[in-house]
């Protein structure tokens, strides 16, 4: 935050100052990713666990309750605005997103139905209360983990160290939080790191928009789902029972398409691609110069 002429000469042990006050070694901890990290996390992600898998709408109302958590942490702890969650362009930033997300997804898909990798069959679960499932589960996921991994992760870590080393831990992290899937291996891990992790934080650094990750991310993970394609090793409730032929490197096995060298071909293409969007633009950045 910036200190008026009013506090600049105070000493840092000033009594009974809050942390929203400025003052003091505390309220320096708070405003830095040291304080704000941590805080960010436990909030989102409690809201996170206490309504993902709640019934009806509960995982979409969860989504707003992890946005109203993030940005109270980041306005009034960070002392940051947040564009990043801002409502002007939302909707055209989700939608943007959505549309590279149903394309990076139905592309392999599409090659592996042509060349008899994938065969589907009407499921019969019945198509609004499938597609109504979809879209709540799908909104609550996806903006909480872009919460946790590109708006907190990846900016705490990008203050530190950079825009490049923040998309290479949180990938990692990405791809190490998906060994507990089923099905799980560590190539099913590494090709999430790239596909995922990689792909995702070179969107945000391109147009450092939550909607628009989210909005990739959910069109991305909805598509599976309706398709019946196991996500990241879970197999959902879809229109289409999935019948895979083939080796597992080309349609992913049990673990569904993620684990497919296609897609992570597909990612690390669009994600280049992005990053140099993100370059041009100004998106990719070194260190933080005042260490918030």
């Amino acid at each position: 935050m910036d200190a008026t002429s009013d506090t600049q000469h105070e000493p840092d042990s000033a009594p009974g100052r809050g942390p929203d006050e400025g003052g003091g070694r505390w309220g320096r901890i708070v405003r830095s990713p040291l304080g704000w990290l941590p805080a960010g996390v436990i909030g989102v992600g409690l809201v996170s666990g206490l309504t993902a898998t709640g019934p009806g709408p509960v995982p979409a109302l969860g989504a707003v309750g992890a946005v109203a958590v993030y940005g109270w942490v980041m306005s009034r702890l960070a002392r940051r605005d947040v564009p990043e969650i801002a409502r002007r362009g939302a909707l055209r930033e989700a939608l943007l997103g959505g549309a590279i997300g149903l394309g990076f997804i139905l592309v392999p898909v599409l090659l592996l139905t042509v060349f008899g990798g994938y065969t589907f069959s009407w499921a019969g679960h019945g198509f609004l209360g499938v597609l109504w499932t979809t879209v709540m589960v799908q909104i609550g996921g996806s903006v909480t983990e872009e919460l946790l991994f590109r708006g907190l992760a990846l900016q705490a870590l990008e203050l530190w160290w950079g825009s490049r080393a923040a998309v290479v831990i949180t990938s990692l992290f990405f791809g190490v939080a998906h060994l507990g899937a089923a099905e799980a291996t560590l190539w099913s891990a590494l090709a999430i790191a790239v596909e995922a992790g990689v792909l995702l934080g070179a969107a945000f650094l391109w147009r450092r928009s939550i909607w628009f990750v989210a909005g990739l991310h959910f069109a991305w993970n909805a598509a599976e789902q309706l398709l019946g394609i196991p996500v990241s090793g879970h197999t959902p409730e879809g229109w289409f029972t999935l019948d895979v032929h083939g080796p597992a490197v080309l349609t992913g096995g049990g673990f569904g398409l993620e684990a497919s060298i296609l897609p992570v071909l597909v990612g690390a293409a669009i994600a280049f691609w992005m990053l140099r969007r993100a370059r041009a633009g100004g998106g990719i950045r070194t260190h933080s110069r005042t260490g918030r």
